[in-house]
């Protein structure tokens, strides 16, 4: 079973990231996102993806550039989640063959990113638009469109975003905080989806 949760590994290090991304696929999670404003982002995501690229999808967070993007793409990584709109770092991961999840907030935003070749939306910060906001815009987008609700979802609301139209989910500290160990990450991923399971 693919679970639409991407676990956002802000501040992980290369040294541990293999492990911490075995503890999250053997729980059940095998989407993995290192966001770039973490120590030494591009050598973890390489390390990531050689211990869990054949099974998971991995890549970057936080990406922001055209070169950030060829960095992540060098680097094996499959996928790009930003925290904004920008149609060129959409375009560029689509030519490079990698999935995008750029984040939005406005229709405007949604539409402008599924123009440019988005394969999917992260609904950023979730908790601003709340539940809501989404069955709001879930009446002009298409169900076709993935929507990741990241910043204010979590397992105890997790049915309530997804009755308001979400696909699946980001989960950042919930999951992963700097200093954590494999077992610390093993044991919240295998609460989170079991929570997750309970509602889909």
């Amino acid at each position: 079973m693919s679970r639409e949760i991407i676990a956002i590994l802000r501040g992980v290090l290369p040294e541990e990231v293999a492990e911490i991304g075995s503890a999250l696929m053997e729980a059940g999670i095998t989407k993995m996102e290192v966001p770039l404003n973490s120590p030494r982002p591009i050598e973890s995501i390489a390390n990531l993806v050689q211990a869990c690229g054949q099974k998971a999808l991995v890549g970057a967070g936080t990406v922001l550039s055209l070169q950030d993007v060829d960095r992540v793409h060098d680097a094996g990584g499959e996928l790009i989640v930003s925290p904004d709109m920008h149609a060129p770092v959409i375009e560029h991961t689509k030519k490079l063959g990698m999935q995008s999840y750029p984040g939005v907030m406005t229709a405007t935003e949604c539409f402008g990113a599924i123009r440019a070749g988005a394969d999917g939306l992260k609904l950023f910060p979730a908790s601003l638009a709340g539940p809501s906001g989404l069955k709001a815009l879930r009446a002009v987008i298409s169900s076709e469109t993935p929507i990741y609700a990241v910043g204010g979802a979590g397992p105890d609301n997790f049915g309530e975003w997804i009755k308001a139209g979400a696909s699946g989910f980001g989960i950042g500290t919930a999951l992963y905080a700097p200093g954590m160990s494999a077992e610390d990450v093993s044991a919240r991923a295998k609460a989170i989806v079991s929570a997750y399971d309970q509602v889909v």
